[in-house]
């Protein structure tokens, strides 16, 4: 079997921005506590941040991390979370029926973010509170010493502002779920209030309104064009989320869900351009996919706690999927959607990084570890940075539940003009069949060669990384790769994921 791929330098998408490679941190399950802060382990530091867990996250190079939610950010109260320590109040989480002691909050999250090269991206709670708490807590971040909210941050231990820069007006609004969910025009009107009042503290801030919690809504798209005729001239971005599974086991519908993400990333560029006319504005408006993953596994043995029959218990083992090699080619082709969507996606988060639903495990006083899914994130994060290029692609394919003539291969590719480099990240769909992938260079110079090729694959589905087996789903070393005459010719396993970059002349 064989697919045929054209790159050509000048035919391109746009260029990637790094945010796409962001993650997310909830209060929510072991996240947090046991999570990336575990007073007492081997590793922490004088902080009680981890250090192994530290280290595998300064590794993804992650450029945001979302925090403090998330379903929790709709009923939290940022104050409880500054001062002493030993003053600092035990919540009641209702979106989790979890308790809180709130020993991480916005100065223990900015040293953790300095400590593994990020930068944060903070969510404010329009669901129980409003527009006066979202300006103090803008304030007490980034306002000047002198000030009421500026000197309360100076006394807590940091004289000069964090300068957080990046803002998300709430979290799920439209959802029935969420607390102090709002219709679209409450919402709207809500969001565009607060955005006002944060441009006159600072023009410059980026602020992200809720979009649809999934487009499987039933107030999807028109949630977002009511939405942004309230606050398209006010605010950046525009929020999505989805998350995928494999209820029925049946693999090739599950690689193909990545066709229902991109509709549902084209229709809201679409609402988005219908409101910009309509308004006759010269601004654009983004999307940040700020939660994203597969999640699915966990759901059975969550319902006691999410029921509320094991009371209010302190950083329970929620959410704690453990990812498959299945899930590798999944992420793997959500990412490919990003990359190929760079027009349009600016931002998105892996939704979660460290347990809950994550790419990073943990075991309270003891090791920490990759799951499968964190080495495609991994090597996209790393050397998928340039421009997206936009591939012709010929490949044979088959019917799925989400879309008709699904292609076996799914590539995405990057162009690093400053590093002279070209990186292709692919994906064989087909169960049983290799797949010879011919791939032409055009237009990016006489010689090319081939520097690294990784490929993960597994005779088994279902084969995870655990405590006991860490590396049971590693990357390795492709082979057989190689450039003549400008065609890039690659033999791709069933069911495998691989980069493969070029060195270009």
């Amino acid at each position: 079997m064989k697919a045929n791929v054209t790159a050509h330098r000048d035919y391109t998408i746009a260029k990637i921005d790094e945010r796409v490679y962001s993650a997310f941190l909830e209060h929510l399950g072991r996240a947090i506590y046991s999570g990336i802060y575990e007073p007492g382990h081997p590793t922490a530091d004088k902080n009680g941040m981890r250090g192994d867990v530290a280290q595998l996250v300064r590794d993804l190079k992650i450029p945001y991390v979302r925090y403090p939610g998330g379903n929790f950010v709709s009923a939290y109260n940022w104050e409880d979370g500054v001062g002493p320590k030993d003053q600092r109040p035990t919540r009641l989480d209702l979106a989790w029926h979890t308790a809180d002691a709130n020993q991480v909050g916005i100065h223990e999250f900015q040293d953790w973010c300095d400590l593994v090269g990020t930068k944060p991206m903070l969510a404010i709670n329009l669901g129980s509170r409003g527009l006066d708490e979202a300006r103090n807590f803008v304030e007490y971040t980034n306002g000047p010493t002198g000030s009421y909210w500026g000197d309360l941050r100076k006394k807590n231990g940091r004289a000069e502002p964090f300068d957080c820069r990046v803002w998300c007006l709430g979290n799920e609004m439209d959802g029935p779920w969420q607390v102090g969910h709002k219709t679209a025009d409450e919402y709207g009107r809500l969001a565009n209030e607060t955005a006002k009042t944060l441009r006159a503290f600072d023009k410059s801030l980026e602020l992200i309104v809720c979009g649809s919690s999934h487009s499987d809504m039933k107030t999807y798209p028109e949630w977002e064009r009511i939405v942004l005729e309230h606050t398209y001239d006010s605010v950046d971005h525009i929020s999505l989320h989805m998350y995928f599974a494999n209820r029925t086991g049946h693999t090739q519908n599950y690689l193909s869900l990545n066709h229902k993400l991109d509709r549902y990333i084209s229709t809201v560029e679409s609402t988005i351009n219908l409101v910009k006319a309509n308004k006759r504005s010269q601004r654009d408006v983004t999307i940040s996919f700020d939660e994203w993953n597969v999640w699915y596994h966990s759901n059975e043995q969550d319902r006691a706690i999410l029921a509320g029959n094991e009371g209010w218990p302190h950083a329970p083992r929620l959410l704690e999927d453990i990812y498959n090699f299945e899930d590798v080619l999944q992420v793997g082709l959500i990412l490919n959607t990003f990359i190929r969507k760079s027009n349009v996606v600016k931002m998105a988060c892996i939704a979660q990084l460290v347990n809950v639903i994550a790419p990073i495990m943990t075991e309270p006083g003891g090791a920490a570890w990759r799951q499968t899914i964190y080495y495609p994130y991994y090597f996209a994060s790393v050397f998928g940075r340039g421009t997206a290029l936009n591939l012709s692609v010929k490949s044979p394919g088959y019917d799925a539940e989400h879309d008709d003539n699904v292609p076996y291969i799914d590539i995405s590719g990057v162009h690093d003009e400053e590093g002279g480099t070209a990186t292709f990240f692919a994906v064989n769909r087909h169960p049983t069949d290799a797949l010879t992938m011919e791939l032409s260079l055009q237009g990016f110079g006489d010689r090319a060669t081939v520097i690294d090729h990784q490929v993960m694959t597994h005779t088994n589905l279902r084969a995870t990384n655990t405590l006991t087996a860490p590396d049971t789903v590693v990357p390795r070393k492709g082979s057989g790769t190689v450039v003549s005459d400008g065609t890039l010719t690659a033999s791709l396993p069933p069911h495998s994921w691989q980069m493969i970059r070029v060195k270009l002349s």
